[in-house]
């Protein structure tokens, strides 16, 4: 069965933030997610799983370990586990983006 927004299990966190879960197994994860502007995610890192995050529409600041990055749209940024990250919209456009995950990420954060 084709999986969209409209059919896809929906949830929000922080403040406002919306996530899709496109695909959710025990070996692989795929949502995607909006953040409106002047939100970010608390800096974490996963002890087991892997993740891509691939930047839709919006910029995110990506904070990888103690490197600051922005991405655009059809950017990619790679995350290995157990490295801490954080994405923020410091921007006045919603970002939105896919975060790619392997093992899925539920259960496995440890937040910093």
């Amino acid at each position: 069965m084709p999986i969209s927004l409209q059919n896809a299990e929906h949830y929000t966190w922080g403040l406002g933030c919306d996530g899709w879960h496109l695909l959710k197994s025990d070996s692989l994860s795929v949502i995607q997610e909006r953040m409106p502007p002047a939100t970010a995610e608390q800096r974490h890192f996963h002890h087991h799983c892997q993740q891509l995050f691939y930047i839709l529409a919006g910029k995110a600041t990506f904070i990888l370990g103690d490197k600051t990055y922005t991405l655009l749209p059809h950017e990619s940024i790679h995350v290995p586990k157990q490295v801490a990250h954080q994405i923020q919209n410091n921007h006045t456009e919603d970002l939105h983006f896919l975060v790619i995950s392997e093992p899925k990420s539920h259960d496995d954060r440890t937040i910093l």
